[in-house]
């Protein structure tokens, strides 16, 4: 298995979070847009607030990333046999 250097970690996570923050921005802002021109008569304000909640939303993401200090990629999967179970037995038998 081959060493994996923590400086691709960092970067591997500065691309998740800046790829991520940039989806979520767009969407908050084409959320904002919509509801502008269908509800609010074209007002400022929705574009503004659903960019911003877009923003936060990524912001939030990245900073739950940069301190988890565990990778969540699962290297081993371990498998219970569950179809075994012990028999219970019944009281007056």
């Amino acid at each position: 298995m081959a060493d994996v250097r923590s400086e691709d970690v960092l970067g591997q996570k500065w691309d998740r979070c800046l790829s991520d923050s940039a989806i979520k921005f767009a969407g908050g802002l084409g959320l904002g847009i919509v509801f502008s021109v269908v509800f609010f008569r074209r007002r400022p304000w929705p574009v503004a607030f659903g960019a911003g909640v877009g923003l936060g939303m990524g912001y939030s993401n990245c900073q739950h990333d940069f301190k988890s200090s565990f990778p969540s990629q699962v290297r081993r999967l371990k498998i219970v046999d569950t179809s075994k179970s012990p028999k219970t037995e019944t009281a007056g038998s």
